[in-house]
């Protein structure tokens, strides 16, 4: 399932069997790594950001050496190993060759593509990525030894992998107004093409965030808590299995921000919630409750169905559970990636981690930049990547002692990051939106981004993975978009 919001409304969508998707045959659509290959065709490659942050750049005195030493001379060959961890119908026989030196990553490809049909004449036809000591190749390869310090001499041995980049594009999904947020983290809905199952209704201003409660419950019971500019947050929980629109309400309402609730996050256990707002404030919410339990008081009955007939369900109002107080301008975005950690965004230009149980700020800072996305990821979700105010998305690792400065940094982008995720299950892969009106893919591997999808027409506002192999986003085109095909391994 895929939630996305407008002004006034969450609309929860089931796809149905329309044109179904058609593979990407336009090079302004998408942006893979690949100018040509034999069979299939691969659009053509995003050039690389001349400002991106890289250690893959070689240095002014390798330039030279490059100049004055002929990179380009197609005589001079290197001696390479393909070896790969893909599984045995991929891989290619383990001797050393000679390579012409120029090779770009595309010729590279051709060339494991050409050993894998000599081994089996049924092979279909990919781009691969080449890795060389843990770094995504980016440059021709003379120019990446050169860069890198590593002698021609030596057996250059080549891991490579499947290439990131989507191979297929759905037809966009119109809406009545902007698309401004969408979740991927649940599958349950989606088919090939859209269809509105569920209206969650409620707000009376645009909605600015929402999520799904993943609370383990039956495939067709699900949990939503959206955010708004009213200043509230409201669950709702409805049954999936319809097969018309449905108009929801919410059976609970949070109260307490005095100013618009820009972010919502909901906890490992997903018992509580956490919110940020333009008051500067973050709080606490828990997730159920009762008049028992003292955090919530009923307000009104309402009924489930417009038919007058239909039976009322209790509407409950809560309040928070604690109040973090730190930052001093809107808080963009927040973060819960631990039971007892947060971790938020702000126009203050700060990064900040709180510990949960003492509400306690434990680690400050500050980008330079007013910031609109934050995500957690990378190895044991250790790292934070942030966007803002400026086209660099940005990595920062909170356990490295003695230093504020990013480990990463991603330049590619031509105006404001407006969100970020990291791939649920790899150490190495981000998406980012920007109001340039790109979907970027991302590894910490290489400062080049390895696609970017220029579906949307206007700003995109958000974007999120989707089942693991497809890219989720939202505009202020109306559309939501669906790139899709992209295998990481």
């Amino acid at each position: 399932m895929d939630i996305f919001s407008s002004p006034l409304a969450v609309r929860l969508e089931r796809t149905v069997t329309a044109t179904g998707p058609h593979i990407l045959q336009n090079p302004n659509q998408i942006n893979s790594p690949f100018e040509t290959l034999p069979k299939p065709l691969f659009p053509l490659p995003a050039a690389a950001a001349s400002t991106a942050a890289s250690s893959s750049s070689p240095p002014s005195d390798t330039a030279a050496a490059m100049d004055a030493g002929g990179a380009s001379d197609p005589s001079r060959q290197v001696r390479v190993r393909f070896v790969t961890k893909l599984p045995a119908p991929l891989r290619a026989p383990p001797t050393s060759i000679a390579v012409p030196a120029d090779l770009t990553r595309m010729g590279l490809s051709e060339i494991v593509n050409s050993l894998l049909l000599a081994a089996s004449p049924g092979h279909q036809t990919q781009p691969f990525d080449f890795l060389v000591d843990g770094e995504l190749v980016r440059l021709p390869l003379q120019e990446f030894l050169l860069a890198k310090g590593i002698s021609a001499e030596r057996v250059l041995e080549l891991e490579y992998v499947k290439a990131v980049a989507p191979r297929k594009q759905e037809d966009p999904c119109p809406h009545d107004d902007w698309v401004s947020t969408v979740d991927g983290s649940n599958p349950r809905i989606w088919r090939d093409a859209s269809e509105c199952t569920h209206i969650l209704e409620g707000h009376s201003d645009g909605i600015t965030s929402a999520s799904f409660i993943n609370k383990g419950e039956t495939e067709d019971r699900l949990h939503v808590v959206t955010s708004s500019k009213d200043r509230s947050l409201r669950l709702f929980k409805f049954d999936t299995s319809v097969s018309i629109p449905k108009q929801i309400g919410a059976y609970k309402i949070l109260r307490g921000h005095t100013s618009s609730v820009q972010s919502v996050a909901v906890d490992p256990s997903t018992d509580m919630i956490c919110s940020g707002s333009w008051d500067s404030s973050i709080k606490l919410w828990s997730v159920e409750g009762s008049e028992e339990d003292g955090d919530t008081v009923s307000v009104k009955k309402r009924r489930t169905n417009s038919d007058s007939s239909g039976t009322e369900e209790s509407q409950f109002e809560g309040s928070a559970t604690s109040t973090f107080l730190g930052h001093t301008q809107c808080v963009s975005a927040v973060a819960w990636p631990e039971r007892q950690t947060i971790y938020s965004a702000s126009w203050d230009h700060s990064v900040r981690q709180w510990d949960v149980q003492t509400g306690k700020e434990t680690w400050n800072m500050v980008s330079g930049k007013a910031l609109n996305c934050l995500d957690c990821g990378g190895e044991s979700s250790s790292l934070i990547a942030a966007g803002g105010s400026d086209p660099v998305l940005r990595v920062w690792d909170p356990r490295k002692p003695g230093t504020l400065a990013p480990i990463f940094q991603f330049s590619s982008h031509k105006s404001w990051i407006s969100s970020c995720k990291w791939h649920p299950s790899s150490w190495f892969h981000l998406v980012s939106s920007s109001f340039d009106g790109k979907v970027m893919l991302w590894d910490l591997r290489t400062a080049w981004p390895l696609a970017s999808v220029e579906t949307h027409k206007d700003k995109v506002l958000c974007a999120d993975w989707w089942k693991g192999d497809s890219v989720i986003s939202g505009g202020a085109d109306s559309k939501l978009c669906i790139a899709s095909g992209i295998e990481i391994v």
